[in-house]
């Protein structure tokens, strides 16, 4: 199977678009479904070889030189897609980020901006105006949809160790931190993916929604389709949002395309599509869909397979996986069989051990890694562990990035661990510590929670989103994917606290909310063992997430202990 271009001369982003435009020039790239102007999708496409004009020309405007960053403020689109290639073609690190109009996001980006100090920033003619007013002139713009070639001059010719790009973190449990990404790394890490998806890329092309800012997002719809030569459509994440049946219709347009979502995107298809949208789907040629870049829930993946089983989509086409952006972002993905759930026991699995159980806490495998190692450790020894011991994760592979922008300490920290011990089969170092528990069981990796999220309380663990799925089961209107658990300092140990939205918050009376309150310590309780000590129910949108998505409960906590929340009702 061909994976990609192997040849020396094609070991770099840029030199994979030379290579396509050249030999099939002709061919489409990269089609934009832009739903602004039309309900059912403009199609927008662009050939190898009017992308590869369309780069050349905005990268000829472009004020930098080799190693200079050049921040990427487009909105989704085609001219996304340019602008970062434009920065790379001309030997300058590329930073995917937003443009300023992405709501509840201007401070992440005024952080990033200084961190990665940009010498240019690419946009768009119609969000210049908001990038201008929000740069206040500090920087030179470049818009990329009216750049024409204004002068030529020699490319600098990329090296495979050159740093491509720096993909910030969506900030989780930290500062957003500029993972530094070789050309090397990228391409390795599309090989990896494709290797342990088991895909044939002859046939396939990708579909996303995803932001093209976002690590998944940006591998999925700009990366993967031009180390391999493939068809990418893309559509705005906001244009999802208003209807997930338009991301499905577009997967079912060709056979052997691919995609990949977070888990709260399968919840969102199977309880918004609607029943006569859904018997018009043709789903029997999806090659496969990525779940990955948040805790799978495996009722929301039950779901979801029945609710589209009826347009041909089978379970064995869900690939569960786990990543994350210092390893580029594919670490490990199931192959191509159902997804495997298994019930492990809950005091074991706090205890560091996974023993399977008729009861208990239900995981979805992630599978297993494909041209890199990875390794459970336990973390406060660097001693590599046996299958079925709770760890830390630790990747090592050519996809894993060179450290943090400017960040030495965090980078050596992130990035240098080395394994003691016996650890035969497996590299001494470097490895990257990625902050994750995990369990290996029967050959798959199991995700089991973030190190620094962990509940410890009265000296037993407890993974947050196995409390929160407990805490958004006790009402219909406590909102799934909403739902944070952290720990506070108390008198003698760490208190549990959660913090729900309610969709109905505004009409809870006291009272109503008091009981609520109750029902969801009992549950806890009887569940996990766990006394809380504070519920806070709270209206939609006040649980805050990452730019990605995800549940930012360290924020939370911070919003909570500065009293963000009022006072709580019940303590």
């Amino acid at each position: 199977m061909n994976l990609a271009p192997e040849s020396p001369a094609n070991d770099t982003l840029t030199a994979c678009l030379r290579h396509w435009a050249t030999v099939k020039p002709e061919d489409p790239a990269l089609t934009f479904a832009d739903y602004s102007v039309d309900r059912d999708g403009r199609r927008r496409t662009l050939t190898w070889r009017e992308l590869a004009a369309r780069v050349d020309a905005a990268a000829s405007a472009l004020p930098v030189r080799p190693g200079d960053r050049v921040a990427v403020l487009c909105p989704q689109g085609v001219d996304y897609v340019v602008g970062f290639l434009a920065a790379l073609t001309v030997g300058a690190i590329a930073v995917p980020l937003f443009d300023p109009g992405l709501p509840g996001h201007a401070g992440r980006l005024t952080a990033v901006l200084a961190d990665c100090a940009p010498t240019a920033v690419v946009t768009t003619s119609a969000a210049r105006p908001a990038v201008a007013e929000f740069l206040g002139g500090s920087v030179e713009i470049v818009v990329v949809d009216r750049a024409a070639t204004t002068r030529t001059r020699p490319a600098p010719e990329a090296q495979a160790g050159d740093v491509a790009y720096l993909q910030y973190t969506s900030g989780s449990t930290r500062s957003p931190a500029g993972v530094v990404l070789t050309h090397a790394n990228a391409l390795a890490n599309v090989r990896q993916a494709v290797r342990g998806l088991g895909l044939d890329p002859r046939e396939a092309s990708t579909v996303s929604w995803l932001p093209l800012f976002h690590d998944m997002g940006l591998i999925l719809g700009l990366i993967t389709p031009l180390v391999l030569g493939l068809r990418s459509v893309l559509m705005d994440p906001l244009a999802f949002i208003e209807r997930p049946v338009r991301w499905l219709e577009l997967l079912g347009d060709r056979p052997g395309a691919w995609s990949a979502a977070p888990n709260f995107a399968f919840h969102y298809c199977a309880s918004r599509v609607r029943d006569a949208d859904r018997a018009r789907l043709r789903l029997g040629g999806v090659a496969a869909i990525v779940n990955g870049a948040e805790p799978i829930n495996p009722d929301v993946l039950d779901r979801f397979h029945t609710a589209f089983a009826a347009a041909g989509y089978r379970p064995r086409m869900t690939r569960p996986s786990y990543g994350l952006a210092e390893a580029t972002v594919f670490v490990t993905t199931a192959a191509d069989a159902a997804p495997r759930v298994t019930t492990f026991d809950r005091d074991a699995l706090g205890e560091g051990t996974a023993r399977e159980a008729g009861a208990g806490v239900r995981l979805v495998a992630c599978g297993a890694p494909a041209g890199q190692h990875v390794a459970l450790v336990a973390p406060d020894t660097a001693v590599a562990l046996p299958d079925g011991s709770v760890g830390e994760i630790w990747v090592h592979g050519p996809n894993v990035g060179d450290g943090y922008w400017q960040n030495p300490l965090d980078s050596t920290e992130t990035f240098g661990a080395r394994l003691t011990g016996d650890h035969s089969g497996l590299p001494e170092g470097p490895w990257l510590r990625t902050g994750d528990l995990g369990v290996r069981h029967g050959g798959e990796l199991y995700i089991a929670g973030r190190l620094k999220d962990l509940l410890i309380v009265d000296g037993r663990n407890h993974y947050p989103q196995d409390v929160e799925a407990t805490v958004a089961a006790a009402d219909q209107a406590i909102r799934p994917g909403s739902v944070a658990a952290f720990a506070i300092e108390g008198a003698d140990t760490e208190d549990a606290v959660v913090v729900a939205e309610h969709r109905g918050h505004a009409e809870l009376t006291e009272q109503s909310e008091r009981d609520l309150a109750a029902t969801v310590r009992r549950l806890v309780a009887d569940a996990h063992g766990l006394a809380l000590r504070d519920v806070v129910l709270v209206p939609q949108g006040h649980v805050p997430r990452t730019s990605s998505g995800k549940i930012a409960r360290s924020a939370c906590r911070d919003r909570y202990l500065a009293h963000e929340y009022g006072k709580a009702l019940v303590r």
